[in-house]
């Protein structure tokens, strides 16, 4: 399933303030005016003329932006009927001559119909959880269709009624299975519905425009969004504020707030119970604050729940990724506060491992962020935080500590600095291209160059993971491109693009121009970095990842530039992936992580729920006992006491829980979390990878230095 992103995606890193405007009581103005017109004109020929995907603006492109804006409006099928597509479709090939001449009339009269059916929609389904004579029962045959965005629209009301009590029934057994009764299941969907009313109601004409516009520049690709003005202050006024976030990026999707990635230093990611993909139900103030109900909210709203003075707990409703809606929601507990550039910063690690009679010393780097303190240097501070800078001393440090080799740890790291990614590659490399980058009028630039000789010439291996992205990939991608180390771990993200911001009549225009390609010619773009030995990764690359996003720019190639490689992995790297999986075959923890992977997926294929309690309990009891067992045999091959009830499992789970909560307020006294060496299943394996290419690397078959 592609994500449809309905709004911008904003990070809670950023002091995100909410206009007092969006809570205002006043009618909302609902006609366009004369800046959006003229800013509709503008948004076109800057797509026409500066977006890196050449897009006609034609009679396709008008038939496109109807079915998106269609879609970003009502993407469950729920609100509009049949015969309003039918009505809509009449205008199908004219929104590009409208858009051209700045005419917005049928694109607002598209969201005021929409508005009118969720208004009467909702006014319907709060009188029905009100009204006491109105039962409802779980005993029947009754189901749901959980992902209707390709179901037949309604053709008539009584045929959206159906749907919608269904919906309803839904809503109240999910709490009801989640711990609630009945009557406190009608509460909570009553207040969520009446904020969801009071929500459509006070949406003006910026909210429409806004919507509208990102219809159309989310055609180019998911990254190129329209900022409206209001927007646009709030990112603005951020670094002012005295309030904090959790350091996570979030975007909606349909009625939930989902976690893209966490911020590396990050409240969230120093905490660690928060996860990319998770989706946040609700959210509390403090440790004893009551939960709000945020399901439907728009997402700056949910980001000004979260943010808050510095040193305060948020706690957060989370569903975690894989999830069934009816599992009951974990709470985690966050200290709110600044991303710190010492929690960003790049740390190293020694272990050991055996091999026969040889015991060898791996030196392990993570970098969780291609950091660059901008400001720190512009000041002229000497001591200026610098990924490039920390990274050379901790390899010297490694070197006086005689390690056998190195790993280059960026799971995760979503990116940063290309400048830092450039000067890093530059450690590993001899003078040479390190990444070329491609602009819209076809120009490629080819001057991101390594410019000295390399700092560190023995063996060398980097993870990646779904979540290394951008400059991680441009990194990894060189390393692989020269022959110089070995890539473990799952496919990185493939963010390949560069975007950059431009002001409008009315508001700002995000807005892709550029794309990166590695020095052999491919795009790290939508395909990213393809591991030269493969590691499990619990996150579906459906749910992460450029690839998941609708429109997003595929992968393709340019010429490769003149450059080195180092080393012949080509007969190396098959028998170093044999050893590996020979090794792992048999390993309690990877078949642990398998069998997660599979449980997930299990539960994510589910598309259509029962309405009948007693299934639902008996398919959740059997999720858990499933759980259960994978856990239990892990523990069992590791000599630990398996669990003897599925009582105990729960109260495990719940401890976990629990334990957040302790977390959060002892986390900004504690120390930087060090390196986990013993606690980190895939660092260790890669830690045996790198041993075996240690060895087989000074046999004669292998042995393949170049002039390196």
């Amino acid at each position: 399933m592609h994500i449809r992103r309905l709004s911008v995606v904003f990070s809670t890193a950023l002091c995100l303030a909410i206009s007092s405007q969006s809570f205002s009581k006043a009618p909302p103005v609902l006609d366009h005016t004369q800046a959006q017109s003229e800013t509709i004109i503008d948004v076109v020929s800057k797509l026409r003329t500066k977006h890196y995907r050449d897009l006609k603006i034609d009679d396709s492109l008008s038939q496109a932006f109807l079915d998106n804006y269609i879609e970003t409006l009502d993407p469950s099928r729920m609100f509009f009927f049949q015969k309003d597509i039918d009505q809509f479709k009449k205008e199908a090939n004219n929104f590009d001559d409208y858009f051209k001449a700045g005419k917005l009339d049928a694109g607002f009269d598209i969201f005021l119909i929409y508005r009118q059916r969720v208004l009467t929609r909702l006014e319907s389904i709060i009188a029905i959880l009100e009204d006491p004579s109105i039962k409802f029962t779980f005993d029947g045959s009754d189901s749901v269709e959980l992902e209707r965005d390709n179901s037949p629209w309604p053709k008539t009301k009584k045929e959206a009624d159906e749907i919608w009590f269904k919906r309803i029934k839904l809503g109240l057994l999910n709490l009801k299975l989640a711990g609630k009764d009945v009557e406190e299941g009608r509460e909570t969907l009553i207040k969520r519905y009446k904020n969801q009313l009071n929500r459509a109601s006070q949406q003006d004409n910026a909210d429409i425009f806004e919507t509208m516009a990102n219809a159309l520049t989310t055609l180019y690709d998911p990254h190129t969004n329209y900022w409206s003005q209001r927007t646009s202050e709030n990112f603005d006024i951020n670094m002012s504020l005295s309030l904090e976030g959790i350091g996570a990026v979030l975007q909606t999707e349909d009625e939930l707030v989902k976690v893209v990635r966490l911020v590396p230093g990050g409240p969230a990611h120093r905490q660690g119970d928060l996860k990319p993909a998770d989706r946040i139900t609700g959210v509390a103030q403090g440790q004893d604050g009551e939960v709000v109900d945020v399901v439907g909210w728009r997402l700056d709203e949910v980001v000004q729940l979260i943010r808050g003075p510095k040193n305060t707990v948020v706690k957060l409703e989370v569903l975690p990724a894989g999830a069934s809606v009816d599992e009951k929601p974990k709470l985690i507990s966050i200290n709110r506060g600044k991303v710190k550039l010492e929690d960003q910063a790049a740390e190293k690690a020694v272990f050991e491992l055996p091999h026969g009679d040889e015991i060898y010393k791996i030196g392990v780097i993570n970098i969780p962020h291609f950091y660059f303190d901008f400001q720190a240097k512009f000041a002229r501070d000497p001591n200026f935080a610098s990924v490039s800078r920390d990274v050379s001393r901790l390899l010297d440090e490694l070197k006086r500590e005689n390690v056998d080799g190195v790993i280059l740890d960026l799971r995760n790291n979503g990116g940063g600095s290309l400048d830092e990614a450039r000067e890093l590659t530059g450690f590993f490399i001899d003078q040479g291209p390190v990444v070329q980058i491609r602009t819209s009028d076809g120009r490629i630039d080819r001057n991101n160059r390594s410019a000295f000789r390399a700092k560190y010439r023995g063996p060398l291996i980097v993870m990646v993971n779904r979540l290394s992205a951008s400059a991680s990939e441009i990194f990894a991608g060189a390393i692989q491109d020269y022959k110089r180390g070995i890539v473990v771990g799952s496919q990185s993200f493939g963010k390949g693009t560069v975007q950059s911001l431009t002001h409008l009549r009315e508001g700002r225009l995000k807005l892709t121009e550029s794309k990166f390609y590695r020095v052999s010619g491919e795009s790290t773009q939508h395909r990213g970095v393809i591991p030269d030995i493969e590691l499990p990764f619990l996150l579906d690359a459906d749910d992460v990842g450029e690839s998941s996003y609708d429109n997003a720019l595929p992968w393709d190639q340019i010429h490769s530039v003149n450059h080195a490689e180092y080393f012949n992995f080509s007969s190396l790297i098959p028998v170093l992936d044999n050893l590996h999986r020979d090794r792992i075959q048999h390993d309690p923890d990877f078949i642990y992580i398998e069998d997660q992977i599979a449980l997930m997926k299990k539960s994510k294929e589910r598309t259509v729920v029962s309405l009948n309690e007693k299934k639902r309990i008996e398919e959740k009891n059997q999720m858990e006992r499933e759980a259960m067992e994978i856990d239990n045999k892990r523990r069992i091959a590791k000599k630990l006491e398996p669990y003897k009830t599925i009582e105990d499992f729960r109260k495990n789970e719940l401890d976990k829980e629990e334990d957040s909560d302790t977390v959060a307020v002892e986390e900004e006294t504690v120390a930087r979390e060090k390196i986990d060496v013993d606690g980190d299943t895939l660092l260790i394996e890669t830690g045996n990878i790198l041993v075996d290419y240690i060895r087989l690397m000074n046999k004669p078959d292998y042995k393949q230095a170049s002039n390196f």
